[in-house]
């Protein structure tokens, strides 16, 4: 495996079992996240996804992102919160006390005050229906308004696979087929806004070329450093609720 890759995917990957579409019960999600902390994959994995509600069936020893939404805030490192307006956000601001918060948003004119408030953004890429996958083009407006806020972001939902790809959306033996935007494509886009549209469509890992140096994407090139301020600093992690398909399919292109 090359430098470029092992610090685009150093700990990316938020392991978020507990939801849709794998709605494992919490035995379960915990089991899976206790086996991939030992497994020779750990480095790629993030935190473990949970509901305030049900923090207190989480282990003291997890690292958590907890999701929530009203009341005083569990006393958490990182949170997840959803807002659709500056007053939400000013809430969210005011109550977080020293945790980092993600703040799930649709309207881009929100980005100015979760740079105000010291808070993040979040974008869902995806769900268990096709019409819950957002345009590329929303997707690279959203990468672009956030560099130019300076404001960091995670992603959540639909990216289990590393392309662009047409894959059944959930689990069930009749679910139906769409198409799903990748993990490396969104941070990719992320490390060259530029050329945002044209990688959030890519689909030829051909296209994709890492090497210990740095990543390239046919003609732009992004060098092992710029990555590694890249992740630190604005494209955190994105949430999914399976940890194996990445790694499977990073493996079938020959990456891992």
């Amino acid at each position: 495996m090359t430098n470029s890759l092992r610090t685009l995917l150093e700990g990316l990957i938020d392991y978020a079992g507990l939801f849709p579409p794998a709605a494992l019960p919490m035995h379960d999600a915990l089991r899976n996240y206790i086996r991939y902390r030992k497994s020779d994959h750990a480095w790629a994995l993030g935190r473990f996804v949970v509901a305030a509600e049900r923090l207190h069936e989480v282990p003291p020893d997890f690292p958590v992102t907890v999701l929530w939404s009203t009341g005083a805030p569990p006393e958490v490192e990182v949170l997840e919160a959803k807002a659709s307006s500056v007053e939400e956000i000013e809430r969210i601001a005011a109550d977080r006390g020293d945790a980092t918060v993600y703040v799930e948003i649709r309207d881009l004119e929100l980005v100015d005050a979760l740079a105000k408030h010291g808070l993040r953004a979040k974008i869902r890429t995806g769900g268990v229906t096709i019409e819950a996958f957002p345009p590329i083009e929303d997707i690279a407006a959203f990468l672009r308004k956030c560099r130019e806020a300076g404001v960091p972001f995670k992603a959540t939902a639909g990216l289990h696979h590393p392309l662009r790809c047409v894959k059944p959306l959930t689990y069930d033996r009749d679910a139906p087929t769409g198409t799903m935007h990748g993990f490396l494509n969104v941070f990719l886009a992320a490390a060259m806004p530029d050329h945002a549209d044209a990688i959030l469509i890519e689909e030829d890992p051909a296209s994709i070329r890492f090497d210990d140096e740095g990543v390239s994407w046919r003609d732009q090139r992004v060098s092992t450093e710029e990555l590694a301020t890249m992740r630190r600093e604005f494209a955190i992690s994105f949430g999914s609720c399976s940890f194996e398909e990445p790694i499977a399919d990073l493996q079938a292109f020959g990456w891992l």
